[in-house]
């Protein structure tokens, strides 16, 4: 694998320097939260402020989980963005919904505990732009993503979909590689494992990471 078929997404941003950092390290996408339960949520009006700053080549990303259309009209209309990311128990009915609504490109999460698991990724990648591959959160989990958990990378190892796909789930600057090489992603997504604490992102860890994948 070269490097230019690395691409990182960096999650759950929330100040300029998150972005600089971000944008310094190669990240080719850059996403804002908008989920009240998460560490990481962040307001319309500052996400609109942190999207200026994003230079363009660079993909915005809006999080959402299970958003109804008043809330995506109001993130839509405010902050220019480049991908929808559904996050919740939406529905594949609903995913072509949002993609008609907004025309903007859906990326779909789907978590992956068990074999049984890649049903619904084959489901999502008839109807979704991009599918987000992610570890399922553990029973009575708050957040659907963002718990630095993984699942186990040999389940979608040589699997293909419909669609581009993102590795997600408990990836950091350390293990990124090696889940590169164990399942051929092309893209991956990182929130939690460029922390120093839920919500507050590390330049440092998230350049390690971006080199890690990139040089991958």
């Amino acid at each position: 694998m070269t490097s230019q078929q690395t691409r990182v997404k960096i999650c759950g941003l929330k100040t300029a320097d998150d972005i600089a950092a971000a944008v310094n390290a190669g990240a080719s996408y850059v996403g804002f939260v908008f989920f009240p339960k998460s560490p990481r949520n962040i307001a319309i009006e500052d996400a609109r402020a942190l999207a200026a700053e994003v230079p363009v080549g660079v993909a915005k990303v809006a999080l959402v989980v299970n958003a109804d259309d008043a809330m995506l009209d109001a993130i839509t209309s405010a902050v220019p963005l480049d991908i929808l990311q559904l996050h919740g128990s939406e529905s594949p009915e609903r995913v072509l919904e949002i993609k008609a609504r907004y025309g903007l490109p859906v990326m779909k999460a789907v978590g992956v505990a068990q074999a049984d698991d890649l049903d619904d990724l084959a489901r999502y990648g008839q109807v979704a732009d991009q599918l987000l591959v992610d570890a399922k959160p553990p029973k009575g989990a708050e957040l659907p993503g963002g718990n630095g958990l993984a699942f186990d990378w040999q389940l979608i190892a040589g699997r293909k979909w419909p669609v581009p796909w993102m590795l997600a789930g408990g990836l950091d600057a350390g293990n990124v590689a090696e889940a590169i090489r164990l399942t051929g992603a092309r893209q991956v997504d990182v929130s939690s494992g460029v922390e120093v604490a839920p919500g507050q992102k590390d330049v440092a860890k998230i350049a390690a990471f971006c080199a890690a994948s990139l040089n991958s």
